[in-house]
């Protein structure tokens, strides 16, 4: 079965860092794109930052300089750590890969920055 789990969410303080992790089973990370969604209450699902097989990266504007995303290959995982976390980032974060027509989300969670 082809999976993508999220973890490492939860409550934070403002000002504060997570990272979260996304782990994959039942395939290879290698050749797929991978990228961070959230999705806030009563708002859509935006796009937060990518990695490509070739491990450049792009990061929406508002956070940018505050949230890094990597990934190891060899362990099928992918993080993304967020510092300096703002009440606005108060989200559902899901992951996602992509490689030609196949794509496949993880379930989400939350992460919550709150004092």
């Amino acid at each position: 079965q082809l999976q993508l789990a999220e973890s490492g969410g939860g409550l934070v303080q403002p000002g504060g860092s997570m990272r979260l992790s996304c782990a994959a089973s039942g395939f290879t990370l290698d050749y797929y794109s991978i990228a961070w969604f959230r999705q806030a209450p009563g708002k859509e699902r935006e796009g937060v930052s990518c990695i490509n097989k070739f491990a450049t990266t792009n990061y929406a504007d508002s956070v940018k300089g505050r949230f890094t995303i990597s990934r190891d290959n060899a362990k099928r995982m992918v993080y993304l750590q967020m510092n300096n976390l703002k009440p606005e980032d108060t989200a559902v974060y899901f992951c996602n890969a992509i490689k030609d027509a196949s794509t496949y989300w993880g379930q989400g969670i939350q992460v919550t920055v709150s004092s």
